[in-house]
């Protein structure tokens, strides 16, 4: 499923949370959260799994889509 798809299933803090550190690493409870609407489906045109250091990423596209939903050029929530 695209980030699309499963955003609105995201709490609002962890929307919240995904708008404010975008780009940055997953903390263990956004991380948890991601996974769980995604029925653990990690589909890798959203997911860049785990880095070098073992901190969980999401790909530069859902990071750009992040941005753009953000800035109100993605409608929803």
């Amino acid at each position: 499923m695209n980030i699309a798809g499963w955003w609105t299933q995201l709490s609002g803090e962890t929307r919240d949370w995904l708008v404010e550190h975008n780009g940055e690493p997953l903390t263990p409870s956004v991380r948890s959260e991601v996974v769980a609407v995604n029925d653990g489906d990690l589909d890798p045109s959203w997911w860049s799994g785990e880095s070098v250091d073992g901190q969980s990423e999401l790909t530069d596209e859902a990071i750009d889509w992040i941005e753009a939903r953000a800035n109100d050029e993605v409608p929803g929530p």
